[in-house]
């Protein structure tokens, strides 16, 4: 093989003969170096570069690592996709109830499947994605893929189809929807006792959770009166820490990671009283839902978390829309546990706290989380995609309207209702559209998961 060598300088784009695409590199000559080794290749080859110095060679036709279809190499893969396209079915199916008068799943009773499957379907499958793949990270050890990953997603499937089959009994649909969040925990508990101690409060948040599923359960199948509607507000909260505990880990390295030179100072006794203030008032919501303690905890939680935020905020963040996303979520977070405060002392409704927890807090994190997330385990640049940020003003417009349409126009509710719906069905349906062939296909890299 004749031909000169080529020096490969991984970031900078077209050089002599080599064309990057995809994070692969197509030698047309003869030879690479790569600054210490000397790679003889055939023309035609290809070169992934796993880092600035490890080289990975293929043959001539040989398919870019990006070909093959990996739904279920990783939990985010099937999860998140599950996610995004069950936030806009929940919710066309919603909307079609209240404007429609289609008829909606009785077992939950009222408007308890809307709210079930919020917390239990769409919420459930955005943490069991993320943490899937966290844990993965976090300890080194893998986690479930292949298929015992396919059987865990079958699971939660047929959880949410059930719901829509006269014939299947109610103690068949309680038992498959049960037995999902404990999976979640029996599929990452391996990796997480070999890890640091502190992760092991996944195990707890997840037991908790199934516990709030069991409370709805057994209201539904007459066991117990007026339980679904406290194990739905656990449910809330439990999601809510999640996304507190979650945010305080990712939003700072990420935005540290994004930002030159920015590096965040640390303050372990607000992050000890953002957590404890928050438990304290999960707690007394459950225990002892006293107005005048539960509005003064939600003050506390707000003010705390405020602190909190203020000290991730840099000014270059704003314009990285995939980096400002997040910390919009946590925003309105903050607002929510201010509007808790307000709806505890009767000066609006509990729903309006509720939803700006949920739809802004929730449903902005998990979309900002899940575009984020999905891009880095499928080794591409972190950058947001075309319509993306599109995607996270409509989120965003979507909390900004069920939240203040109502509290400022009580009398145009339920218009307010469907537009803000319509807007959040457009948000996670433009992530569905964009991000189905990313979740689907192989990493770009040719690594695994």
């Amino acid at each position: 093989m004749g031909g000169a060598a080529v020096v490969l300088q991984w970031g900078i784009g077209n050089i002599g003969d080599i064309s990057e695409a995809d994070h692969c590199i197509t030698v047309n000559n003869a030879g690479a170096f790569d600054g210490s080794v000397f790679v003889l290749v055939s023309p035609g080859a290809r070169i992934f570069m796993q880092n600035k110095v490890n080289l990975q060679v293929s043959a001539p036709g040989t398919p870019s690592p990006a070909a093959g279809f990996r739904p279920f190499a990783l939990g985010f893969r099937p999860f998140f996709l599950l996610a995004g396209f069950t936030a806009v079915f929940l919710l066309a199916y919603w909307l079609a109830v209240l404007a429609l008068g289609l008829q909606q799943p009785a077992y939950y009773g009222g408007v308890g499947w809307h709210g079930h499957e919020m917390l239990f379907g769409f919420a459930a499958a955005a943490i069991s994605g993320f943490l899937l793949t966290a844990v993965r990270n976090w300890t080194g050890r893998d986690t479930v893929s292949g298929w015992p990953l396919a059987a865990l997603v079958a699971v939660w499937l047929a959880a949410r189809v059930m719901p829509f089959c006269p014939w299947s009994p109610g103690w068949l649909l309680a038992g498959v929807d049960l037995a999902f969040l404990p999976l979640v925990g029996i599929c990452i508990a391996p990796a997480l006792f070999s890890g640091k101690a502190h992760n092991l409060v996944f195990l707890l948040l997840l037991a908790v959770f199934a516990g709030a599923n069991a409370m709805v359960h057994a209201d539904a199948l007459g066991y117990a009166v007026g339980t679904a509607g406290a194990g739905n507000r656990l449910a809330v909260n439990l999601v809510v820490f999640f996304v507190v505990v979650i945010g305080g880990r990712v939003i700072p390295f990420f935005t540290e990671k994004a930002i030159a030179d920015f590096q965040m100072p640390a303050h372990p006794r607000l992050e000890g009283m953002v957590i404890v203030s928050l438990i304290a008032l999960i707690a007394a919501e459950l225990l002892a839902p006293q107005p005048l303690v539960i509005a003064t905890l939600a003050i506390i939680v707000a003010l705390t978390q405020g602190a909190r935020l203020a000290g991730w905020h840099h000014r270059e963040m704003w314009s990285l829309p995939i980096l400002w996303v997040l910390h919009l979520a946590y925003a309105w977070l903050i607002l929510g546990f201010a509007l808790k405060a307000l709806a505890a002392i009767g000066l609006v409704s509990e729903f309006i706290a509720i939803h700006a927890l949920t739809v802004g807090g929730v449903g902005t994190m998990v979309l900002g989380m899940m575009s984020r997330v999905a891009l880095g385990h499928t080794g591409r640049a972190i950058e947001v995609l075309p319509g993306m940020g599109i995607a996270f003003v409509l989120i965003n417009l979507a909390a900004l309207l069920r939240v203040f349409g109502p509290l400022v126009f009580q009398e145009s509710y339920t218009r307010w209702l469907m537009v803000s719906g319509g807007l959040w069905i457009a948000a996670f349906g433009l992530f569905a559209c964009i991000y189905t062939p990313i979740l689907l296909r192989a990493r770009v890299d040719g690594r695994p998961g």
